[in-house]
């Protein structure tokens, strides 16, 4: 079989897996020939080929085989003395007791993403010390922090930070063995080791490791043999002063079925939450993408107030709001119109409905009295002097502005007061943003906090 028609497998192959498939296990193979019945395919790791070998091992002799008839099986190899193609030339000679395993071992679920770099990141204050503590661990050196444990809500950044964080590995130490996957494939690969009596080999790969890297540990919990072994190869790690890199929808002493010990041990590094983007944050995301897809719609123009409008609008997470950009580009790329606010609301209804957060009366009860620094039971008790009863009919005007509560339903969460009150509330606020120009400022940084 000649290296032309091994690539031609490979393409049958990559139809066949998927596309992830492919990248992460099949294009990295290389054909070494044939020996009598065996095909020979080299592998970057011993793990590696055996992870082919177990899961696509028989897809792949089924291939060949259409080309040489006689092949009865496929062997993987390892040369220990070449580096895999994709990486670059070192003058320092390799360790020894790592040359099967270079930095291009990052297995993750799918390939590493090239557009989550530092680079690409943008910072703000509610990412401000993700982004530092990631810095410090992707430049190496002394292990300051064991583990960095990173958490937040889906799409505020994490695995960003995660990718970025291998990626920075990469280029500083293309000698440093680096794992990256989910605790979900962490938990298949101990599943299928257990089956094929495999453990020694498992935790020889999760032991040998330089940085582990484990996204999404809240997988684990309830899963009792798997938090055993995670927990030992934490200990492991530890112990010889190993990074650990941990990502987590919420913090550890969060996480339910979470043992106890591991929770500690999570707890023993630096635990950083990733808040939730404000405005000014996803206002820069949005300018950043926006300057990023300029050579893909070079003719799509998008008018002054738009991002204002979408960073207002959207708020749930980044990933939504990169997606509704990119659609609107698509849109007026497509019809050859200007971006503006009216097509915005247009094209993006079902996200924008979607991503708005419900707020609650309680909510703008709590916020109209920190404002105004008068007390909840006094913002809807009686009391009608002045310095109560504004604040109180602007929270009513809010509550009728933000929520879809009708005025019985205000009146009744302001101490029981009928809704002419309300309506009147809310008419004479609506009259004072238009006279008093401290009433409408006041309102307007209301809303802008309650929206956030």
């Amino acid at each position: 079989m000649t290296q032309e028609q091994w690539g031609a497998l490979q393409d049958d192959l990559a139809r066949t897996l998927g596309e992830n498939n492919y990248k992460t296990w099949i294009k990295p193979l290389k054909f070494n020939g044939c020996e009598g019945e065996v095909a020979v395919l080299q592998a970057p790791t011993n793990f590696f080929g055996s992870y082919v070998s177990q899961n696509f091992g028989d897809a792949i002799l089924a291939r060949i085989s259409t080309v040489e008839p006689g092949v009865r099986r496929v062997q993987f190899r390892v040369d220990t003395a070449s580096r895999p193609a994709n990486q670059p030339t070192s003058h320092s000679q390799p360790r020894p007791a790592k040359a099967p395993s270079p930095v291009s071992d990052i297995v993750p679920d799918g390939p590493l993403d090239e557009n989550f770099t530092f680079n690409t990141f943008v910072v703000g204050k509610p990412n401000e010390l993700a982004h530092a503590a990631a810095r410090r661990v992707a430049e190496g050196g002394a292990v300051t922090f064991n583990p960095l444990f990173l958490h937040g809500g889906v799409g505020l950044g994490k695995t960003h930070l995660m990718h970025a964080i291998a990626w920075e590995l990469r280029a500083r130490n293309p000698e440093l063995n680096v794992l990256y996957l989910s605790a979900e494939q962490f938990m298949y690969r101990f599943v299928q080791a257990l089956r094929d009596r495999r453990m020694m080999d498992f935790k020889s790969l999760f032991r040998s490791v330089d940085v582990l890297m484990v996204d999404d540990v809240q997988f684990i919990a309830g899963k009792d043999s798997t938090q055993e072994e995670f927990f030992h190869t934490f200990n492991a790690l530890v112990d010889q002063n190993k990074q650990i890199i941990i990502s987590a929808d919420r913090a550890p002493n969060d996480i339910k079925s979470l043992e106890n010990r591991i929770v500690s041990r999570l707890q023993s590094g630096l635990v950083v939450d990733v808040h939730p983007t404000d405005y000014e944050l996803r206002l820069g995301i949005l300018q950043s993408k926006f300057e990023k897809n300029r050579k893909h719609y070079p003719d799509v123009e998008v008018d002054e107030g738009v991002f204002a409008f979408l960073a207002h609008r959207i708020s749930t997470n980044v990933r939504v709001l990169e997606g509704a950009l990119n659609r609107l580009f698509a849109f007026a790329s497509l019809v050859g119109k200007t971006v503006d606010i009216s097509m915005a609301q247009e094209c993006l209804t079902d996200v924008i409905r979607a991503s708005e957060r419900k707020i609650s009366i309680d909510e703008i009860q709590r916020k109209v009295a920190e404002h105004y620094h008068i007390r909840l039971s006094d913002l809807i008790g009686p009391k009608r002097v002045r310095n109560f009863a504004r604040p109180r009919q602007i929270a009513m005007y809010l509550c009728k502005q933000l929520t879809a509560r009708s005025f019985p339903e205000i009146g009744r969460r302001f101490g029981g007061r009928d809704h002419t009150t309300v309506l009147h509330g809310v008419k004479r606020v609506e009259d004072l943003m238009l006279s008093d120009a401290q009433i409408a400022e006041d309102v307007e940084l209301l809303r802008c906090a309650l929206e956030e």
